[in-house]
């Protein structure tokens, strides 16, 4: 069972590989993967990092709520 499928989702849906967003996090793309196939927790730093190149919320990136806004 995938952990962090929306992590997945947002990528595709913005065209980016896990090497992009990777870099973008400033993580490699082996670790990137083993976030998106949940076989590593993902610490908050990376997910405030995919949070803000996403542009959602961190509880939409968790699955806690629906609403991709942030509260700013």
């Amino acid at each position: 069972m995938e952990r962090y499928r929306r992590i997945r989702d947002l990528r595709e849906d913005h065209d980016l590989t896990q090497a992009q967003v990777g870099a973008a996090i400033q993580v490699s793309q082996r670790t990137y993967a083993y976030y998106e196939s949940g076989q590593r927790m993902i610490p908050p730093q990376v997910l405030c990092a995919l949070a803000n190149l996403y542009h959602v919320s961190v509880d939409y990136l968790l699955e806690q709520t629906d609403k991709k806004e942030r509260n700013l």
